[in-house]
Formats: C-alpha cells, structure tokens, sequence
C-alpha cells in the first residue's frame, strides 16, 4: 500500500450482489446476506487497520421494504445477532457506530439494538462506522430543508454548510471513495448531496466474494488519480 497520507479519510460502500452470490451456488438469498456480514466484517477491520476514519455501509435502502417480509425480516435478525456479536471488537477498537437513516421505522427490537450500541461507542474516537439503515438520498436532503424550515432559516441565509450540517452526516467528511460491488454502476440514491466530487470504484466482484485484499486494490487505484474538485490540472498543481 502507498503512503497512508494519500488515503480517502471516508470510505462508502454498496455492498451489491448477496443475492445473485447465493443463487449462483444454489443456495437460499438468506445465505447471502448472511456471507455479506462476513464480507462486512472483514473490511471494517482492514479499514480500521489502514487508519480510514470513516467508513459507511449501505445497508438497507428505503426501497428494500419492497423485498419479500420474511427477507426484510432476515435482514434485521442478522443484523441485530451481527451488532450484539461485534459490539466488544468496536469498543476495543475504539470504532464509533452511527446510523444514517430514520430509524423510528424499524422493528423495535433493531432500534432498541442500534441505540444500544450507539451509546456504548459514543465515546470512541479512531473510526467512524455509519450504517445507511431505511436510507434515501432524496429523502436525507428533503428532511434536511424541512428542518432548516422549521427552525425559521430565511431563504437567503441557506448556504451549502448549513445544509450540510442538516444532514446525516453532520460533521463528517464528504466520502471521497465510494465502491459499488458486483459491476453495477449507479448510485441507487445513496449519499447524493455527499458525493459531488466522490471518486468511484465498481469492482466485479459480489459483495460477499469481497475481501480485504480486493479493497486494497480498490485503494491503491484510488492513490493513483488526481482529485480536481472543479479545479484545472495548473490550479492543483499550484495547491489552489
């Protein structure tokens, strides 16, 4: 790996292809999602080893209530049983864990869950883990206008910052690297007001195939291209 200097402070990822990894071996979707938490695991402590200090999972989108109930249902289970199993690696590592997303529409037993480990990890200070849970990019930037609203901002005085601090992300760095797995390129609403100068890696390989050394490689590519955010080459060159 290339000096860690040059490394995005924000990974995000949309971890694709659970499904079509367990249909390509025969095997029930639930198989997949529960290989995915593994996939999951292993690059949140690679992450974590690299010194990235923020790094966000999309993990389910508001979308994904359209999936079959006994799916949905899975998926939560999983991630309840995931979250109580993880929670003393995050604390040992000093991994803060958020949530990006409403989480009032979630069985109860997942948020009871979620705010559990929320409070436990509030104190950690070496990463950043933020889960995208009844996630919408469209949805994140309208609830973020309505509270500037409400709390009487006049039109005039709405400015990028303030807006950005209304979001989910408050107070977090924009990603500068978002993955996309299973060779799907699109962004299917995810972090859409954050991604403006993004940079984008759609590897091939199915989320849970997705390993440690894959996302090295992701990395190392990312270390090689020159970030303008809207500048010219000169302008970069000279450090405007």
């Amino acid at each position: 790996m290339a000096d860690s200097q040059t490394l995005p402070r924000h990974v995000a990822i949309i971890m694709d292809g659970n499904g079509r990894w367990a249909t390509m071996r025969g095997l029930p979707r639930s198989e997949g999602h529960r290989a995915g938490t593994e996939a999951a695991r292993g690059v949140v402590t690679r992450c974590r080893e690299l010194g990235i200090r923020h790094l966000t999972l999309y993990t389910f989108s508001k979308e994904n209530w359209g999936r079959p109930a006994d799916e949905v249902k899975f998926l939560f289970d999983l991630l309840v049983r995931f979250l109580t199993r993880e929670l003393d690696t995050l604390l040992t590592q000093s991994i803060r864990f958020q949530v990006l997303g409403e989480m009032a529409d979630l069985p109860l037993a997942t948020r009871k869950v979620l705010a559990h480990v929320i409070a436990k990890t509030a104190h950690c200070t070496e990463m950043t883990l933020n889960l995208a849970l009844n996630y919408s990019g469209r949805e994140e930037i309208l609830r973020a206008c309505r509270n500037l609203v409400a709390q009487g901002v006049a039109p005039g005085d709405v400015t990028e910052e303030r807006l950005a601090a209304a979001l989910y992300t408050a107070g977090q760095p924009d990603p500068d690297l978002i993955i996309r797995t299973s060779g799907e390129m699109r962004l299917s609403g995810y972090l859409l007001w954050q991604s403006a100068y993004s940079e984008f890696a759609f590897p091939d390989t199915l989320w849970p195939d997705f390993t440690p050394a894959e996302l090295d490689a992701v990395l190392a590519d990312y270390q090689t291209r020159s970030r303008r955010f809207g500048l010219t080459g000169d302008q970069v060159a000279a450090g405007r």
